[in-house]
């Protein structure tokens, strides 16, 4: 009887054309379940590009230069590192409205990873608060400060419906890497295998307005998309978690 039903299963997915995957185990291995962390694209020929730490003084500028490549990018946006989200509701309300993925990198930018569960959750929900007010969502996606997943981190993702990303692609920006450097990163790191989801921050005028380019052109030469997260993992219809979400009355404040 076990025999048979692993025999109807390897059937099963073996039927399934549309999806590439080659067996049970990698189907599995391939879902976009919430608390595993995912690295990279699920499939090649994609490049999405990922911000941390905004909003901030240049998200609308880069969301130009974006917008004017063709290119889909995720921002993964904290309440109060560069000041209150709120004060840069207009940038806010622009990358949402051109399309680009919003998602969350936590409200104060703190380890996680040794917090307790209700800490962590607030951390999420007020992110949460603030992007349902300004634009009306609610992120399933997020990006843990300092990519720390550990202590009670993960458990609480799952719990909390959310997929975590980290990165397959370090542009060193944070690191005082220079734009020049971190092309050469991503020359190494080529254009081949399953697309790469880069580290990368919005904060550094050399990353929005040098690196930013370049990649864009890069990908257009290596016949790369220019994706958001969720698209890059095969999730496009779930960027946000599933809701119709009513802005809190009351004065926005941090």
């Amino acid at each position: 009887m076990l025999a048979e039903t692993l025999a109807t299963g390897l059937l099963l997915v073996s039927s399934v054309t549309a999806l590439p995957v080659t067996s049970p185990l990698e189907y599995i291995k391939r879902a976009v379940n919430p608390g595993v962390v995912i690295r990279n694209c699920a499939s090649p020929g994609m490049l999405a590009l990922a911000y941390d730490d905004g909003p901030y003084t240049y998200t609308s500028q880069l969301v130009d230069i974006l917008d004017k490549g063709g290119a889909k990018a995720t921002f993964f946006w904290c309440g109060t590192l560069y000041g209150c989200i709120y004060r840069q509701a207009d940038a806010v309300k622009k990358a949402f409205a051109s399309g680009h993925q919003v998602a969350s990198h936590s409200w104060s930018h703190n380890r996680m990873g040794s917090m307790q569960q209700a800490q962590i959750r607030t951390e999420m929900t007020k992110v949460e608060d603030a992007l349902v007010n300004l634009v009306g969502v609610k992120p399933a996606y997020m990006r843990p400060p300092y990519l720390d997943t550990g202590g009670q981190f993960l458990p609480t993702m799952k719990a909390m419906n959310y997929k975590v990303i980290t990165n397959d692609v370090d542009s060193g920006d944070w690191n005082n890497r220079s734009p020049q450097q971190s092309q050469q990163t991503f020359t190494q790191a080529g254009a081949r295998g399953n697309g790469h989801i880069p580290l990368m921050h919005e904060t550094y005028a050399s990353t929005v307005n040098t690196l930013t380019p370049w990649l864009i052109n890069w990908a257009n030469q290596n016949n790369l998309k220019l994706v958001t997260v969720a698209e890059c993992v095969g999730d496009v219809d779930g960027a946000y978690q599933p809701g119709n979400w009513t802005a809190k009355v009351g004065p926005y404040n941090c």
